[in-house]
């Protein structure tokens, strides 16, 4: 007998981003990015998906290597979820 599939969870972030000035990051960027709680955390951009409304971004974290999508939204002021890393 056939095991029905399951789809893997997926996570989505929102938050906001300045496009005019340029701050969309590249595939293999390293960045932080904010989740629930806790400090910010270190990941580096597998994927980068540009919409109208803001820039989606597959951040590579190192218990979700497979990485979880954040999206930041265009003109929002409920802060960054998805930040280069400055080192």
């Amino acid at each position: 007998m056939r095991k029905p599939y399951h789809s893997h969870l997926i996570l989505y972030y929102t938050s906001s981003i300045d496009l005019i000035k340029g701050n969309i990051m590249k595939v293999n960027d390293r960045v932080t990015v904010k989740t629930d709680g806790g400090p910010r955390r270190e990941g580096v951009v597998l994927e980068v998906e540009q919409f109208s409304e803001g820039v989606m971004y597959l951040v590579s974290l190192e218990d979700y290597p497979a990485g979880v999508w954040f999206f930041n939204e265009i003109d929002s002021h409920d802060g960054t979820f998805v930040e280069p890393l400055h080192q």
